[in-house]
């Protein structure tokens, strides 16, 4: 690569890349939001809607009305997030220790996450079913200020990160780039912690993932209201459900993925779990509460068992790995004693560690065969809105692009990590996601 060709890749990786994501983003949090309620989930309308009132115009209608939220909007997230923090100190659970570091430390956290889960969901149930304190649709009724006032505190919010990260690290897994943009946008720090909470778990497990059981049960409640309860509703909401649960019961196994171990606290995962995961990946249910859409019997079961199948074939693949790491390698995959790769790698202040790479079972198919079953799961669950918008299917196109991208990003890291073993590895599992195809 020459030296000009170098400075554009740098610049693209470093500049543009997070300057677009910045500016692209926060808007279409929106765009979805406005369309799914207002346009009956139509990209044809909100364009027409552009063609009539212009860039500013359009700005004017959808955004600023709820840029800065409502009262009612920052109370319910303030209570929420309150409630979510008290959960992860007050509920019990055993301490589980996440991946070392690059630079030798390990962070330590409390595995809590089912019962903070049933809690919330419960709490949600009773207050609004049992206690009458408020209408089940309150969230989709507040939607669009939560969504603004979420985009507020989250850019503000990334900004103390971005600060602590240089000032008041909260280990040595940190530093900075020097270009604002990037550290803006990827984070200064690993493991950034508060009072003793840690702000990735908040975010990405308590907060976004937590938040995302809340929206669906007030998008049902809202069909309900409107419509009456579809069987496409319930079977959407249905599968992600189980979905929730699966993450909620791997909790400590998301803590070693890439999200945790490698992506640092800044506008990408943080601002993503806080406004971008409520916004985008609760929208083809969103789209469905004025898509009323009854399948039938046959189809609502038999897309439920496909969907539900798929999450638990996710769930087992994912429990597959952890168990055996668990027992180093002493246990049965499959009923067979697992094939096993002991590769060695360095940390950051030279101590030598290692990791077993399983090549057997699930992970014997494919090196990312779990990100097969999740994105089924995701189609299932899409599926009820049938085929009349593009829209419910955005996220699904998203995740896979994520996934892909992941997947290779994971390739390299563990390439760079474990040197030669990893090329054994691959010779051992030479498909990347689909057994047999790549």
């Amino acid at each position: 690569m020459s030296q000009d060709s170098f400075r554009i890749s740098k610049w693209i990786h470093f500049t543009f890349v997070p300057l677009f994501m910045l500016i692209v983003c926060p808007p279409t949090a929106f765009v979805f939001w406005y369309t799914s309620t207002e346009l009956s989930g139509s990209f044809q309308a909100f364009g027409q809607l552009i063609a009539n009132l212009g860039i500013m115009g359009t700005v004017e209608k959808v955004w600023l009305p709820v840029f800065f939220g409502t009262k009612t909007s920052w109370t319910i997230l303030a209570i929420y997030a309150a409630f979510q923090l008290t959960l992860m100190k007050i509920i019990p659970g055993k301490p589980f220790l996440g991946p070392v570091t690059p630079k030798g430390n390990v962070p330590v956290y409390k595995a809590n996450g089912v019962a903070c889960f049933l809690i919330t969901m419960a709490t949600f149930l009773i207050c609004s079913f049992g206690l009458n304190l408020f209408s089940a649709t309150i969230l989709y009724d507040n939607l669009g200020p939560m969504l603004g006032s979420l985009n507020c505190f989250s850019l503000l919010f990334c900004l103390f990160l971005y600060f602590k990260g240089i000032y008041k690290p909260s280990s040595t897994d940190c530093g900075k780039t020097g270009n604002i943009f990037f550290d803006y946008y990827w984070g200064t720090e690993l493991y950034p912690r508060v009072f003793g909470w840690d702000l990735k778990m908040f975010t990405n497990c308590r907060f976004g993932m937590m938040g995302w059981g809340l929206l669906l049960l007030s998008y049902a409640a809202k069909q309900h209201q409107l419509y009456g309860l579809s069987d496409s509703m319930i079977v959407a909401v249905a599968i992600q459900f189980i979905y929730l649960t699966k993450f909620y019961m791997w909790e400590t196994g998301y803590l070693r993925s890439l999200d945790i171990m490698h992506d640092r606290a800044g506008f990408y995962i943080c601002w993503g779990c806080l406004v971008w995961v409520p916004s985008i990946y609760t929208s083809s249910t969103l789209y469905l509460v004025h898509h009323p859409i009854q399948l039938g019997s046959f189809w609502a079961s038999t897309i439920f068992f496909a969907g539900a199948a798929s999450v638990i074939i996710n769930y087992l693949a994912d429990r597959q790995r952890q168990v055996v790491r668990a027992k180093n390698g002493e246990c049965l995959v499959w009923r067979r004693k697992p094939h096993l790769i002991e590769a060695t790698y360095q940390t950051q202040n030279g101590e030598m560690k290692q990791s077993l790479l399983l090549a057997s079972g699930w992970w014997g198919l494919a090196r990312h065969f779990h990100y097969i079953p999740e994105l089924a799961g995701t189609f299932f669950w899409t599926l009820p809105a049938l085929f009349t918008n593009f829209l419910p299917y955005f996220y699904f196109l998203f995740l896979t692009c994520l996934l892909f991208d992941r997947a290779f990003r994971h390739d390299k890291r563990c390439a760079d990590k474990y040197g030669e073993h990893w090329d054994l590895y691959c010779e051992k599992v030479p498909y990347k996601i689909i057994p047999y195809v790549w």
